[in-house]
Parts: C-alpha cells; sequence; structure tokens
C-alpha cells in the first residue's frame, strides 16, 4: 500500500510533527515539497551529511536572511568565510567566555528570577525564557540596559520575519522595518565603538583583525542582528523546553537538582528530542544523490533536524527522553564533534553553542535553586508552536517559598 506523502505546513504536523516525521523516514527520505520548493530530507545520515559535504552551500541564505539581516557569515564560504569566523570565535569560547561574559549571564538570570521567586508562580516562557538570552547578547555587546525592551521588540519581529511562510505582508513589513530601525541605532554606536573602544563584545568585533583584515561597520552590523536573533530565539526555546522536559520526568528532575553537572547532559538531550531548530535549509551546488534521489543543481534542500534526532536507525528508543543516554555525548555536544544536529555541522557549527551552554547552566541551576518544589501549574498543558523554530507558547509553574 502507497502512503500518501504528509505536509509539513498541515494542521496534524503543527500540532505534533514527530509522528509525521516517522513516516517521512520511513516512506519518503527525499521529498519534493511543492508550497516550499524544497527537498525534504529527513534521516540522520542525510542531514548530517547536508551539513558536512561542501556541495550542499548555504547560497539560500542570500534570500532567507540578507533581507533582514544584511550579508552575514553564514552566507559566506571559502577563505572569506573562514576569516570572519576567525575573527568573532575567539569572543565565544575558553577564557573570553568564562571571565567576560559568565558574570553578565549570572547578573541578568537572577534579576529576571528575582521578580517573580517570591510569588510562587510565573510562566517561564514570558517573565524568563524569552528576555534572557536577548538581555544577555544586549549586554555583551556593551548597549544600554534602558533598551532591554526594545531589543526584545526587535528579536520578535525579525524572528516573525524568518518563520513568515505564509508571506503575512504585516509581519514581513515589520521585520523589515526592524531591519532599518536597527541599523540606524547601531551603526552610529559601532563608529563610536573604533573611535573610542571598551571591554564589551562589540568593541571587540571593531577592533578583531587577522591578516590586515577587519570586519566593516556594515559585516559588525549584520553579525550583531544575526546574534541577537539566531542567540536569543535558539536559547529561549531551549530553556523552557529543557524545563518542561524535566517537569515531565520528575525522577530525571529530582537527578538533575541533586547534581547540576547533569544539566548539560539534559540539554544535549534536549536539543537532540525537542530542538529550538527544527528546520535548516542547504542549496545544491550541483546534481547531487541523496536520500534514494537526486537533488538537481540550485535546488533548495530543507533538512528537517527534528526528524533526524528522532530516528531510530541513529539513536536506541528515540521517542524517549533520558538524559543518560548512550548513544549521545555530552563531551563533544558542544563542539563540532556533536553527535547531534541541533547546531549543524561541518563548517557552519554554531559559534555561539559553548555561550548556549553557559547560558542553559547557568540559567537552569539558578531557576532549580531559586524555585523549590518547581511543578507544573494545575491544568497546564504547554504547546510546541512553530515550523523552523519551535518551542513552548507558555510555561505556567508553581514553586514553594523562596529559598534565601
Amino acid at each position: 500500500m502507497n502512503r500518501e506523502a504528509p505536509d509539513i505546513l498541515s494542521p496534524e504536523f503543527a500540532a505534533d510533527p514527530y509522528p509525521v516525521y516517522r513516516v517521512l523516514r520511513d516512506d519518503f527520505p527525499l521529498l519534493y515539497h511543492e508550497a516550499t520548493r524544497s527537498y525534504l530530507v529527513s534521516r540522520y545520515e542525510d542531514v548530517e551529511r547536508a551539513f558536512k559535504d561542501p556541495v550542499f552551500s548555504t547560497d539560500n541564505y542570500d534570500w532567507q536572511l540578507e533581507p533582514v539581516h544584511g550579508r552575514t557569515i553564514l552566507q559566506m564560504s571559502g577563505r572569506e568565510h573562514a576569516v570572519r569566523r576567525a575573527l568573532v570565535a575567539p569572543a565565544f569560547r575558553g577564557n573570553a567566555l568564562e571571565e567576560s561574559f559568565r558574570p553578565v549571564i549570572e547578573r541578568n538570570s537572577r534579576e529576571l528570577i528575582e521578580a517573580f521567586r517570591g510569588r510562587g508562580g510565573a510562566d517561564l516562557v514570558a517573565e524568563y525564557a524569552t528576555r534572557f538570552p536577548v538581555n544577555v547578547i544586549a549586554d555583551m555587546l556593551g548597549l544600554d540596559r534602558a533598551d532591554h525592551d526594545r531589543f526584545h521588540r526587535w528579536y520578535t519581529a525579525i524572528i516573525g520575519f524568518l518563520g513568515n511562510l505564509s508571506q503575512d505582508p504585516e509581519v514581513a513589513a515589520a521585520g523589515l522595518r526592524t531591519r532599518d530601525e536597527f541599523a540606524a541605532y547601531l551603526l552610529p554606536i559601532i563608529r563610536e565603538r573604533r573611535e573610542n573602544p571598551g571591554d564589551d563584545l562589540l568593541s571587540a568585533l571593531c577592533a578583531a583583525e587577522i591578516d590586515g583584515t577587519r570586519m566593516t561597520d556594515e559585516d559588525v552590523k549584520a553579525f550583531c542582528s544575526l546574534l541577537l536573533t539566531a542567540g536569543g530565539e535558539t536559547t529561549d526555546k531551549a530553556i523552557s523546553s529543557l524545563v518542561h522536559n524535566l517537569l515531565r520526568h520528575p525522577e530525571q528532575l529530582a537527578e538533575v537538582r541533586a547534581d547540576p553537572s547533569l544539566i548539560a547532559p539534559a540539554f544535549a538531550e534536549t536539543l537532540r528530542y525537542t530542538p529550538p531548530v527544527h528546520m535548516i535549509m542547504r542549496q545544491a551546488a550541483e546534481d547531487v544523490e541523496i536520500g534514494g534521489g537526486l537533488v538537481p543543481k540550485g535546488a533548495t534542500v530543507t533538512c528537517l533536524i527534528g526528524a533526524a534526532g528522532r530516528d531510530e536507525r541513529r539513536y536506541a528508543e528515540p521517542d524517549r527522553f533520558d538524559i543518560h543516554r548512550a548513544d549521545l555525548s555530552a563531551a563533544t555536544a558542544f563542539s563540532a564533534a556533536a553527535d547531534h544536529l541541533a547546531f549543524a555541522l561541518g563548517r557552519h557549527f554554531c559559534v555561539g553553542a559553548l555561550l548556549a551552554k553557559a547560558e542553559v547552566e547557568v540559567g537552569v541551576a539558578h531557576l532549580l535553586e531559586a524555585l523549590p518544589d518547581l511543578s507544573l501549574a494545575p491544568g497546564a498543558e504547554p504547546r510546541e508552536l512553530g515550523l523552523f523554530t519551535r518551542g513552548l507558547d507558555a510555561l505556567p509553574v508553581r514553586f514553594g517559598p523562596a529559598a534565601d
């Protein structure tokens, strides 16, 4: 019996994509999807290859990202990409991350929690997760803390633009308006930091130099725009999703409470089980065989990360959340040697992976420490929403008196 190909734009998929992903992996490992004019790949080995094999380029970002961010590092290849990546990467690893930015992460987390920890209840999406990473990035860049609400509004508009598959004209207009507002805000600050550098990330990006190459003002602005959204959106959804997964598995929550070093494995498992990014696109630089079929040169390939993470060809019992999973290494989960696909792989592996890890480790540790007896609010049924990126619409929780 021939099964009908499922549609990733259907109401059934929106409600729960994981059964649809299984049908795609089993019966349609390569499927042309008319509405998105792209080829869907869903098995782990095919998504992994699309991230690693240079025949799958990022030229698709010219129309996907450039209208709202400007030209970013994601669109670059060869030496241009290698140099730009080398210019920005040092700020996101090792001593720079620990010494310069962990105090910023700690302060922002505690400030947000302090606003609700005495109340006995909160929505951890609206009151914590959506604000925490955006506030951290703004502080890392050395931008005015009084502008946090403005960054949050810009971030929301850009995310709306990037996920606007239905081409809603108001959503598109808001995204393009945000691009112009963000440029008008940031470019004068960039010029000022070149003249009077400080010890913030924006000054470091302005001053970074390799073989005589420095980033232009436009390069710096585009990277900051990308950082605000890519760094905000993913960490935002990952934190609320991780906490929700633990609340649904109380025995694993108890283990993480008792041993905070388990937050990293819990994060890695969340990236596999309920990843914040479900789809990333690539473009075929030439005719290429993948998933048992042929993708023609110039065609867009939609890599279904959410499907690959549940592939039973790669993971045992993939529909079970397990922070002790033997086939997923937390030790390599935040490096280019990761054996999940949520940060992509290869030369475009997420440059902010260690920043995300630091934010999640600090944030979840603070939440568990400050909110005793944490549980879902009575009657709460958090829903996952989204297509390209996917996360909880709300996470209403209850907790005991604040522990001082």
